[in-house]
């Protein structure tokens, strides 16, 4: 194990740890956001959109992101759709991770006591305004645990974007080894920042969950 090596990939894993977080923050986003919709739709039972939008979850879910990203990088150019390798990433965890999302929404929605609704009905209020002022805030605090798996899950999803070849932290690490056969100095980098970024924010989303968790339900 080479300091000195260790040290001079440093520029290049920097940049690596600034992509990875810039395509997962906007990837979990937009994950999240897909998760929000589609979960809504099927709670409510939306004709048509409900069953079209439970068949997406079911793709997605059902088939690596590794096949998601071929297709998106190598399928659509052939119809006349070409898009960058960092866009296909976040497209591609974006489609995968709102399936995830979905789930996770629909776990905390289902979780809202029926009195909710029917009291919300009683009152005249619309299926927005349901969803609105009743069923989101409380499905969202009971949505926080699989919410949280989901981001670390799709922040380590990133990995796999090495394979379109953007240089995010597994592709500079595999280009690294390629060009100068150093493996365990830049394993241990890839390693060490990947922990950088995920221990600090497993800590936090644990603490959120306890937070939401006990501001809901008084524990």
């Amino acid at each position: 194990m080479s300091w000195t090596i260790i040290q001079q990939s440093l520029p290049e894993f920097a940049k690596g740890f600034r992509l990875t977080l810039w395509l997962s923050l906007v990837g979990i986003l937009g994950a999240m956001v897909v998760g929000i919709i589609v979960s809504l739709v099927r709670y409510f039972k939306v004709p048509y959109l409900a069953g079209i939008l439970g068949a997406y979850v079911e793709l997605a879910r059902n088939t690596p992101l590794l096949i998601q990203l071929f297709f998106l990088y190598y399928a659509f150019p052939v119809i006349g759709w070409k898009m960058s390798a960092a866009t296909c990433g976040i497209v591609g965890l974006i489609f995968l991770g709102g399936a995830y999302m979905a789930e996770g929404f629909s776990g905390g929605f289902n979780g809202v006591a029926k009195t909710q609704l029917e009291s919300g009905r009683a009152l005249g209020m619309s299926r927005w305004q349901l969803a609105r002022y009743v069923v989101f805030p409380q499905g969202f605090a009971l949505s926080v645990p699989a919410l949280a798996a989901n981001v670390i899950f799709l922040i380590k999803e990133t990995s796999i974007f090495s394979v379109i070849a953007i240089p995010e932290l597994t592709n500079t690490a595999l280009d690294l080894i390629g060009l100068y056969y150093r493996s365990n100095e830049y394993l241990f980098v890839l390693v060490i920042a990947y922990a950088i970024i995920l221990i600090p924010l497993s800590l936090i989303l644990t603490w959120l969950e306890r937070k939401v968790r006990y501001g809901t339900f008084g524990n």
